[in-house]
């Protein structure tokens, strides 16, 4: 926006800090022995240069906003009223205890409590606008940190008579975020010495890369306190197992972890087995019947493919992830379907998607708001051939699986072992459908083989057989040529696929990706991306 322009066009909410500058330029509008008084009465020194309007002032001179909120630390009403009366626009002053305002942590506290409180009256349509200018640097460096995660919204500042929209060309959650958690990775993976089996919590869990370990020590790391964790990664990567271990490293393992997969109830349904039903809330409610969140009472709710929630029940859900006052994180409250008094449940949520939930906010499939609240911590695992000799480890165990079911089902069954040419097609396979699919083709392998050693042929025959999906591009096969083949198209398809795998490796970070690719810059690969129209993955 130019300096001094207007845009009326769009509902805003204006939130800002009234400054010890915006105090003097109100003080010298007063009268003398008004304006000395309360400078003594409050240590402000009203001498120095004049101050004409101060940035609160200015921006509102300049913008019309359809609300505004002030923020003072001091708790005065003769001043707020004061404030109020010269501003010359209908504001809502909100005096807050900041004992320090070049404390961080403090200022964030208070900060966050009062959006918690604003952002949900919103009518539709109205988006924060945050004014940077009064107050402490620390003040505006927590407006841009909240501005640009739980409360997104837009930023302006004054200068001299004039205001302007200042865009901050970075999304803290995209792009600095995942920079720190790629520092981080390198000191989390020792958590889980040894192997990730000898975790306490994670003994389940296969393999001994340095991708697994990450995971694990992210995931150890979450399980000590009761915040939201959003496990992300590819079908058959074991999210809810992961769900599971976390819970078990955890204080609540004695209390229950009730399990709801969204994608498997119906949309009519999934309500009432979230919230739980009265007896006659609807037709077949024949009693009443608690929901996933009362049954999940000081233990821990796991909400497998959370990104099939439709917007109805994100926005239900929530209200629920967000604590009554003055309660604990992990207290809910929740609307039973058909009833009119709320319940409470103190309950961990852990959710897990193998969507890209950040696409499809952008796409508005999925709430942005939901989503901070969910991923308070993440955990993302790896697909089965980002980790290396585990998948060989991984098929030696499930196989001693499968022969103990079978020797169980059926004595005198003799044990199928997994041959050296077998062992190099698992190491060597993509595996799309990762370790749910390999399960898959050593128990179908097992059943078919005729004899006890399992060859690569065994493994390739279960794979002709098993529905994985897409089929991956395979860049080594010998196409049919003529009949439509278009040699310009199949360079491009071997394009994305690579890009889109830089990316995944790189968690989205696109300096990192041109590296793996060997480009010059991320700005090479941005073109590239363009280029050959690939989403923003």
């Amino acid at each position: 926006m130019a300096p001094g322009s207007t845009d009326q066009s769009r509902q805003q909410l204006l939130i800002s800090w009234i400054g010890n500058t915006d105090i003097r330029a109100m003080l010298t509008a007063q009268p003398s022995h008004v304006a000395e008084k309360i400078a003594d009465r409050l240590g402000i020194n009203i001498g120095g240069a004049p101050v004409i309007d101060g940035p609160v002032k200015t921006a509102l001179n300049n913008i019309v906003f359809d609300n505004v909120i002030l923020l003072t630390n001091y708790a005065d009403p003769e001043l707020s009223s004061l404030y109020r009366d010269w501003v010359g626009t209908p504001v809502e002053i909100r005096e807050v205890v900041l004992r320090d305002p070049t404390d961080y942590g403090e200022i964030f506290r208070v900060v966050r409590t009062q959006m918690e409180s604003i952002v949900p009256e919103l009518p539709a349509g109205v988006t924060p606008a945050y004014l940077l200018s009064p107050g402490t640097p620390a003040m505006a460096a927590i407006w841009v940190l909240l501005g640009k995660t739980l409360f997104p919204g837009r930023f302006y500042q004054t200068w001299q008579s004039q205001v302007t929209e200042t865009e901050i060309p970075f999304d803290i959650s995209l792009d600095v975020v995942p920079e720190l958690f790629k520092a981080a990775d390198s000191r989390l993976s020792h958590l889980a010495a040894g192997s990730p089996q000898e975790t306490p919590g994670f003994d389940r869990v296969i393999g001994d890369s340095a991708a697994i370990r990450t995971a694990v020590g992210r995931a150890h790391r979450a399980a000590i306190r009761s915040v939201s964790v959003l496990i992300t990664g590819e079908s058959g990567t074991g999210k809810e197992m992961f769900a599971h271990a976390i819970h078990t490293a955890s204080p609540r393992r004695e209390a229950p972890f009730v399990v709801v997969n969204c994608a498997a109830i119906p949309t009519h349904l999934i309500e009432s087995e979230i919230f739980g039903h009265k007896k006659g809330a609807f037709t077949g409610a024949v009693t009443a019947r608690d929901g996933a969140l009362k049954r999940a009472d000081g233990g821990t709710l796991f909400l497998d493919e959370i990104g099939e929630l439709d917007r109805d029940l994100q926005a239900k859900f929530l209200r629920v992830l967000e604590p009554p006052v003055g309660e604990t994180s992990s207290v809910r409250e929740f609307l039973p379907v058909g009833s009119d008094k709320s319940e409470r449940a103190d309950v961990r949520v852990l959710a897990a998607t193998n969507r890209n939930l950040n696409a499809m906010v952008t796409e508005g499939a999925f709430r942005e708001d939901l989503l901070y609240r969910l991923a308070v911590i993440t955990v993302k695992l790896p697909a089965l051939r980002e980790r290396g000799t585990d998948a060989v480890i991984i098929a030696d165990t499930l196989m001693q699986r499968i022969n103990d079911e079978f020797q169980r089902e059926e004595p005198g069954y003799r044990h199928k072992i997994i041959s050296v040419s077998a062992k190099n097609f698992v190491s060597s396979h993509r595996w799309p459908g990762n370790v749910r699919q390999l399960y898959n083709a050593l128990l179908q392998a097992a059943v078919m083989a005729d004899g006890d050693t399992i060859t690569d042929q065994d493994i390739s025959a279960a794979l002709a057989e098993t529905p994985v999906g897409e089929k991956p591009i395979d860049f080594e096969e010998e196409l049919p040529l003529g009949n439509g083949f278009d040699l310009d198209n199949h360079l491009r398809s071997i394009q994305k696929a690579y890009i889109r795998r830089a990316l995944a490796q790189a968690h989205g970070i696109k300096a990192e990706a041109a590296r793996l690719l060997g480009l010059k810059s991320h700005q090479t690969l941005s073109a590239q991306i363009e280029r050959l129209g690939i989403s923003d993955e």
